[in-house]
């Protein structure tokens, strides 16, 4: 019997495209679920699409593999994961690999790969953007672990992944976590991409006045300019939908809650926790949050009315849908800037050597955040170059100096008119402290040590210092407060 190249067990819509995936490019797949009804499912529909082997059981699953054995785990995140591992170990050999492709967190990445390495074992964590379609056509893929697990891996991953004018969406990214590390931070990117997508679709609908179809051309106008991206693309195609039940734009009946599933959240409590200012994914998961509260809405348009302020509309549409577009674009390199900028703090933290050109190459294909501008980003950082920001970087200093007057007067708009534009505002705030000479974070210090005796530093000497607020208001060197 011919052994499989891989093992796949977990075969809802995602492990199954995967392994189909696999086989469609020449790869002998074994296959395994909990339920064996999907397997069956599986062969039954797909059999033919290449060279499949079932396995009823996970010991028959690694029976059937090649060594080193490749086992693909593809459950539900969190103990689901554990559970299948602790299963798997036992029956494994030293330089077999175990692959979770799932979304795990990846300090449980980090955590699986230690204790596996104990065991002469290898974990790989691998981060998969593209969703269903991307996982059977080609998604971008973003492994961690070991260099040698790579080795054995690589090959066949880059082979099933997204292709961008001849290269493969996948490369090594790090070691243990870091590729459920990137591809947590590419989702982040992700929720602020979608949210002032949003804010730019509501004002011109609220301020301007242009109907989901008029959106629709716009967007697909923008398409055509340096916001060239899938989700730009997909903008249109949903705005211009009309349904076909009411006649009227789908936009119009789809309910205004929106979902998610919780990795736009890690990244904001991920960049919190190693310091990295991520104020536009924070502000877009904050947006989901409250659209998902309808009593609060409703009891605070109850008692306030609409947010539209309809007398303050612009005098020139034109002129409005073009200021629209560069403080969209203006905010959407602010997400980009925050994420590498927390790739880079996690790479200080974590010890990893995440190459910035790299992983934005890996995102130009097969993901959802694919856009024109990766391009751009991969020029950035080539050669292992690393600007102070993505912002200040010679190739995108000018677009900013563009988009600026535009950004502030559609932020002042969003204001003047009641618009919530929360990603676009954050995002000006954040672009305005980053070329503050001086912020308020000196009169922040000087309450800390009033209340707290937390100490501060001057701008004129060496060391840390404390007013004697209590006492004859005199400055002491730190060391001498105790």
């Amino acid at each position: 019997m011919k052994l499989a190249d891989i093992g796949v067990t977990g075969l809802a819509v995602m492990g199954a495209n995967l392994a189909r995936n696999f086989a469609r490019n020449g790869y002998t797949v074994a296959v395994h679920n909990r339920s064996p009804q999907r397997t069956d499912a599986l062969l039954e529909e797909h059999g033919s699409e290449g060279d499949f082997v079932r396995a009823d059981s996970l010991e028959e699953l690694v029976q059937k593999l090649e060594r080193p054995r490749r086992v693909l785990v593809m459950v539900k995140a969190g103990a689901p994961v554990d559970a299948v591992i602790e299963q798997l170990v036992p029956l494994l050999d030293e330089g077999d690999i175990v692959i979770d492709a799932g979304n795990s967190h990846y300090a449980d990445t980090r955590r699986r790969e230690a204790a596996l390495a104990e065991k002469g074992l290898h974990f790989v964590g691998v981060g998969v953007s593209g969703g269903e379609e991307g996982a059977l056509n080609g998604p971008s893929i973003m492994p961690g672990g070991s260099e040698e697990s790579y080795r054995s891996l690589g090959p066949m991953l880059e082979k099933i992944a997204a292709d961008f004018r001849g290269e493969p969406c996948c490369a090594w990214v790090g070691t243990d976590g870091a590729g459920h590390f990137v591809k947590m931070v590419h989702n982040g990117i992700e929720y602020a991409d979608m949210q002032v997508i949003g804010e730019s679709y509501d004002l011109m609908r609220q301020a301007a006045g242009l109907e989901p179809a008029e959106q629709a051309e716009v967007f697909e106008r923008w398409n055509a300019t340096e916001l060239e991206s899938y989700l730009i693309e997909i903008t249109s195609r949903v705005l211009k939908q009309t349904d076909a039940k009411t006649g009227k734009p789908l936009v119009d009946v789809i309910v205004d809650a929106a979902g998610q599933k919780g990795t736009g959240r890690w990244t904001v409590i991920s960049g919190l926790e190693i310091g990295a200012p991520v104020s536009a994914i924070a502000e877009s998961v904050f947006a989901r949050g409250l659209s998902s509260q309808p009593e609060q809405r409703a009891a605070a348009h109850k008692d306030f009315g609409s947010a539209f302020e309809p007398d303050v509309a612009p005098e020139d549409r034109e002129a409005f849908v073009e200021d629209v577009r560069k403080a969209l674009y203006a905010t959407k390199l602010v997400s980009y800037a925050q994420g590498i900028d927390m790739l880079l703090k996690a790479a200080d933290e974590y010890g990893w050597t995440l190459d910035i050109s790299r992983i934005a190459g890996l995102w130009r294909a097969g993901c959802i955040i694919r856009a024109d501008l990766l391009d751009t980003i991969m020029k950035t950082y080539a050669d292992g170059a690393k600007p102070v920001s993505l912002l200040l970087a010679e190739e995108f200093r000018g677009a900013l100096e563009d988009a600026l007057p535009s950004w502030r007067r559609i932020v002042a708009h969003a204001a003047l008119t009641g618009v919530p534009a929360p990603v676009m505002s954050s995002s000006l705030s954040y672009f305005d402290a980053l070329r503050a000479e001086r912020l308020p974070a000196a009169l922040t210090q000087g309450l800390r040590d009033l209340f707290g005796a937390h100490t501060y530093r001057r701008v004129d000497a060496e060391g840390t210092f404390h007013t004697q607020w209590s006492g004859d208001l005199s400055e002491v060197e730190a060391a001498d407060t105790h």
